[in-house]
């Protein structure tokens, strides 16, 4: 009798130990995906947060997978503020599969901001299109950053180039209560003008004179567009000119630079102008 105890025990023991099992390796594969909820960002009680670069990460959002990378400064420190840079790389550094995993890593768009004297969070993803999606998902990827890290709401900042652009703009519009600043680089402008002037978010456009994609007016259109929304609202051209800017280079500027046509693509050496950079991180909501 005794015996038959033993092994009834012993089966329920041996069950009860495959079940935590199982649910422990759920919990793990669950932290890989980088959604937020374990350590491959931060642990449950926020005491363990990986700093540098981390790549390959995917949050689950409402409109389906977003493929991400980040970056958290070596000294982070969750007793203090950081700005959140999210920049949204072109067209050929989008998700196209696990092959393109990573590929924005090296993008002077985003290594710029790991780089600065002043300490940031960067995070930068790979989506798979340019339209309203894109957008929302964006901004989704803001929102996760600002509550899961230690950052200040009033220096969040975002980047767009070329697709990017045409994504961060829709993002900004439609969320503007998030951002302080904008870098529009070598894109044209899909989002609404209204909703950024009336939250009052700085915006910096940067577009070659002779931008083979794009061409120089869809620039100027965005910059007449956020001029008279500005407008609107009441301020003064002294004001606006404190909030918006815009450059558009000729061939001189870029072969002074050692680019020589496709100025589309080397419209990417406006993240090696530290005034612009410093322009932008100096906005505050």
């Amino acid at each position: 009798m005794k015996s038959v105890l033993f092994a009834g025990r012993l089966k329920w023991s041996l069950l009860i130990l495959l079940m935590m099992c199982v649910l422990t390796a759920a919990l793990l594969c669950s932290c890989s995906r980088g959604d937020g909820s374990g350590e491959a960002e931060r642990s449950a009680a926020g005491e363990t947060v990986k700093t540098g670069i981390i790549a390959g990460q995917i949050l689950d959002g409402a409109d389906g997978e977003i493929h991400y990378s980040y970056y958290i400064p070596e000294d982070y420190d969750e007793n203090r503020m950081y700005p959140l840079m999210v920049t949204m790389p072109g067209y050929d550094m989008m998700w196209f599969g696990e092959d393109s995993s990573g590929a924005n890593l090296n993008w002077d768009g985003f290594r710029v901001w790991t780089e600065q004297d002043e300490d940031m969070i960067v995070v930068s993803a790979q989506l798979t299109d340019w339209g309203e999606t894109s957008a929302r998902q964006a901004v989704e990827l803001t929102e996760h950053f600002i509550d899961d890290f230690s950052v200040d709401p009033s220096r969040v900042y975002a980047a767009g180039y070329s697709a990017g652009g045409e994504t961060m703009s829709r993002a900004v519009s439609m969320r503007p209560d998030l951002y302080a600043a904008y870098l529009h680089g070598a894109s044209q402008w899909d989002g609404e003008f209204a909703p950024v002037a009336e939250a009052g978010v700085a915006v910096y456009i940067f577009m070659a004179e002779n931008d083979e994609y794009y061409g120089s007016q869809r620039a100027r259109d965005a910059y007449d567009g956020l001029r008279s929304a500005y407008l609107d609202e009441g301020r003064s051209d002294a004001e606006i000119d404190e909030v918006l800017q815009m450059e558009i280079p000729d061939d001189e500027y870029f072969s002074e630079r050692g680019i020589y046509g496709n100025y589309h693509g080397g419209a990417n050496v406006l993240f090696a102008d530290q005034a612009i950079i410093d322009w932008i991180t100096s906005q505050h909501k």
